[in-house]
């Protein structure tokens, strides 16, 4: 594959750790519905980035593996290697839950479902060849790395947010979380870092990154008011954009607004996500993450 001379020219910028998957295990077995107490929606829209983003990530991981043959630096296929590990232990880790909220009466497998195949008719490799191929994997790397700015974005607000613990969210529900953010953390570079080497275009870069934004805010938005209705729950309090609008206000859950004000960060020149916030903290986590240690045992 040929790389622009942007790209030829860009160094890699490499982390001061290997990314590798870590072995982890959850019990799900007593988590309830709302494992977000008093928080009905809250609880779903955590549910959208253990259950429906991770179809996209497993597209992501595709496209990379797609692309590890394009790429000669030893350093960046390595990351790319953990990279792809990483995302397939969340696939299997967030099945659990999904398998959980299942059984317990949260219609999540048609929607999940739904989604994958979306995700595969539009995000596969369609079967293209030669420099058609070439152009369509360059286009969802662009795409994947704008996506994994916001996951990483998310990720730090994950392990700095204190509401969880006030409100007593399920400690189970919360390790996952915080474990996966961590790892978007930890990972946030390899996407994009693939993207520069094999393409590197600024155009595609801010084209795609106004893509990644609409499709991840519509995903939230879509699924988390599709888990509201299909709840069984016969009070779920205000209506959906009542109880959305106050947990975003209370810090619940992510401000929507940060898939608009992050547009300007990402597209300004120089920016890399090793400029993001310090990766200590999700290292830390990582390091004694309850799920890890169980994993140990």
């Amino acid at each position: 594959m040929a790389q622009s001379a942007d790209a030829k020219r860009r160094h890699h910028r490499e982390e001061a750790h290997a990314i590798n998957a870590r072995d982890v295990h959850f019990d799900f077995s007593d988590v309830p519905m709302h494992y977000i107490p008093g928080e009905v929606v809250a609880t779903h829209v955590i549910n959208v980035m253990h259950l429906v983003l991770p179809e996209g990530e497993r597209a992501m991981a595709q496209a990379l593996a797609e692309a590890l043959p394009f790429i000669e630096d030893q350093r960046l296929r390595e990351e790319v290697q953990g990279f792809v590990g990483q995302e397939t232990m969340h696939a299997s880790s967030h099945a659990g839950a999904r398998d959980h909220l299942q059984s317990i009466g949260l219609d999540v497998d048609s929607m999940v479902e739904t989604f994958a195949w979306f995700v595969d008719r539009i995000l596969g490799d369609h079967g293209l060849t030669g420099r058609a191929k070439e152009e369509w994997l360059k286009e969802r790397l662009a795409l994947f790395a704008g996506m994994e700015h916001y996951t990483a974005v998310i990720g730090e607000w994950l392990l700095e947010n204190d509401k969880f613990e006030d409100l007593g969210m399920d400690q189970t529900m919360l390790d996952l979380i915080r474990w996966h953010g961590a790892e978007e953390v930890e990972h946030r570079s390899v996407v994009y870092d693939a993207y520069m080497y094999l393409d590197g275009g600024y155009v595609r870069k801010a084209r795609t990154a106004v893509a990644a934004s609409a499709t991840l805010l519509a995903t939230f938005l879509v699924a988390s008011a599709y888990l509201y209705a299909k709840d069984p729950a016969p009070r779920k309090g205000p209506s959906f954009p009542v109880q959305l609008v106050r947990a975003t206000v209370r810090g619940v859950i992510p401000s929507f607004g940060l898939f608009i004000s992050e547009i300007p960060r990402y597209l300004r020149p120089g920016f890399h996500p090793s400029q993001l916030g310090p990766m200590d903290r999700a290292l830390r986590y990582l390091a004694h993450s309850p799920a890890a240690r169980a994993a140990q045992r």
